[in-house]
């Protein structure tokens, strides 16, 4: 009888030992998943795009692109104004509201705000054009740290974001702006402002070149202008297949260009918005460099992206798109 106890002491011991052993494996494994859960999550970057989505095109491509994209903590999407085109109503900021809306919801995505935007642009470099736009990125710039800033794409007008440095100047520091705009030769280092987007809010462009410490980089029409995507292709990737897809083939087939009368059958189209979204997904397709500011703003050194690797970032956008489809 007592051999058979220490038999059974002996079971239970090892019964243990192992039982411990399991759970010791799961613990780490959970531990190992939930440090690799972590560490991506970190190195996403924490993302708000400023979009005046209703104005063409390209922004609704740049969008998606953004969405649910591995490299992205997409916190929000602001609406911004377009009240320079000859297309706009009163109320251009709504109309960009409306579509970025659309956009989420038939993406089903959650935890993305869409705080509407200022409707005029700045009338004065040292007053704001507050808005929920504006109060957002000042928010959401106080949970970020100078070694973790949060990230601004400016797709549009710089209303909203100068307004919140104009608001609040202690988000400067926490913060780096990418912005979608003017023309420049880096050759000679010029500037030419008279762009759309520039144009839709000039005293807020100032205000970013101006502010000394504030981290800027641009994706100038020059550089962005050389991505292109063709009817043809987005025929073959989107056409009939439902939801966002259609949505973006209809918004192409349309919207009217009213700046140009070339290419009257719209067969291609400039994607200025993805090519600065994709740079900040893929900083490997591109080139940059610093440069001093224009010579009518405070002299500091900004960055400029020079060249875009225009095939990568096709090829990545439709990557992209495709996981879209398949969630």
């Amino acid at each position: 009888m007592r051999r058979h106890q220490d038999n059974f002491n002996l079971v239970h011991v090892i019964y243990f030992k192992i039982y411990t052993m399991k759970n010791s494996l799961l613990i780490y494994v959970f531990m190992a998943l939930f440090c690799v859960s972590l560490t991506q999550a970190q190195t996403k970057i924490p993302l708000i795009i400023d979009a005046d989505t209703a104005n063409e095109v390209d922004d609704l491509f740049a969008l998606v692109r953004a969405i649910n994209a591995p490299e992205f903590n997409l916190l929000g999407i602001t609406s911004a104004q377009f009240h320079t085109s000859p297309l706009a109503t009163d109320s251009t900021v709504v109309e960009s509201q409306r579509i970025n809306e659309k956009i989420i919801e038939l993406l089903k995505v959650k935890n993305i705000a869409l705080p509407l935007g200022a409707n005029k642009p700045l009338a004065d470099k040292h007053k704001p054009m507050p808005s929920p736009a504006s109060a957002f990125i000042i928010k959401k710039a106080h949970q970020a740290t100078i070694n973790n800033k949060l990230h601004v794409v400016i797709l549009g007008s710089c209303t909203n974001v100068a307004s919140a440095i104009l608001t609040d100047p202690s988000i400067i520091s926490k913060i780096k702006v990418h912005y979608l705009g003017f023309w420049h030769n880096p050759k000679t280092n010029s500037y030419n402002k008279k762009e759309f987007n520039s144009g839709n809010d000039v005293i807020a462009v100032n205000v970013l070149l101006n502010t000394p410490k504030l981290d800027l980089s641009v994706m100038t029409a020059t550089t962005s202008q050389h991505l292109v995507f063709t009817k043809k292709t987005v025929d073959s990737k989107l056409k009939g297949k439902g939801g966002i897809a259609n949505y973006l083939v209809n918004r192409w087939e349309t919207y009217k260009r009213w700046w140009t009368k070339k290419d009257p059958k719209q067969k291609k189209w400039i994607m200025w918005d993805v090519a600065i979204i994709e740079a900040l997904a893929h900083p490997e397709f591109t080139k940059s460099n610093t440069f001093l500011t224009p010579a009518e703003n405070t002299q500091r050194h900004i960055s400029i992206y020079t060249h875009i690797d225009t095939k990568k970032m096709e090829a990545d956008f439709w990557q992209h798109f495709k996981t879209l489809l398949n969630k």
